[in-house]
């Protein structure tokens, strides 16, 4: 299974917010074998986000897009979305009747305050969509055509997530390594690797923790023992992480 990510927001792109979210997720696919082909971050502009979606759409199993949905000027998404395929926004039974609830929850909480909320805008989601419900957040997700349209706040992202997760299923496998040889001397040896046992291996230099990661990936159990196996013996690797002493 393979799943594009897009990540939406111009505070994304300005750096004024750390995007958190794409390496949340590409965790939790790649623990369930699935592989994160694409990572792109889009700012809150209708006409690109729907452009992305489209294309990858028509590239990927699935897309997940979080972040811009809700009621203020730079929440697009979701619009972007519905147009990506000429859907219309319509508020369901489902979505309404979450909006109401979440609003009740959260003047019960702050009943000091007043909220001037547009439950229909709120609640509208694509035409002919599946809503995605939570009682973390206030605006619904969805899943339309295999795009997965969820919040960009945490916790919300992470509640809604977990309303799908059994969606994403693949047969990727990884292990890790750790080696103190430098990078440049065991090159040779990954890429015999790589081409013996039709593995990916990943190098990842780590200076605090004084050791070279190795992340050999497969979609065949076998292969992926034998490949790990083999490098533990030519590259001077541990299945535990080791420390550099060069001194």
């Amino acid at each position: 299974m393979e799943v594009a990510l897009i990540t939406v927001g111009d505070e994304l792109l300005s750096g004024d917010t750390v995007n958190t979210n794409a390496n949340w997720l590409a965790g939790e696919l790649s623990d369930r074998g699935v592989t994160v082909a694409r990572i792109l971050s889009v700012p809150d502009d209708r006409a690109a986000i729907a452009d992305h979606v489209r294309e990858y759409a028509a590239a990927f199993d699935a897309v997940i897009v979080t972040g811009g949905i809700g009621s203020t000027p730079d929440d697009v998404t979701m619009e972007a979305v519905a147009d990506a395929f000429d859907r219309e926004m319509v508020a369901t039974d489902l979505t309404r009747e979450s909006v109401e609830r979440r609003l009740a929850a959260i003047r019960e909480r702050v009943p000091d305050r007043e909220f001037d909320v547009d439950v229909e805008a709120e609640a509208a989601v694509p035409e002919g969509s599946r809503p995605l419900v939570t009682e973390a957040g206030l605006a619904p997700g969805c899943v339309v055509e295999g795009v997965y349209v969820m919040p960009g706040i945490p916790d919300e992202l992470k509640a809604t997530f977990a309303t799908v997760a059994d969606e994403f299923a693949g047969d990727r496998r990884s292990r890790f390594l750790y080696t103190v040889e430098p990078e440049s001397n065991i090159v040779p040896a990954l890429e015999e690797a790589m081409e013996r046992f039709d593995v990916a291996v990943g190098c990842y230099p780590d200076r605090e923790a004084d050791h070279n990661r190795l992340k050999v990936t497969a979609t065949d159990d076998g292969a992926l023992d034998d490949a790990a196996a083999w490098l533990l013996a030519n590259v001077n690797a541990s299945e535990t992480p080791v420390r550099r002493n060069w001194d």
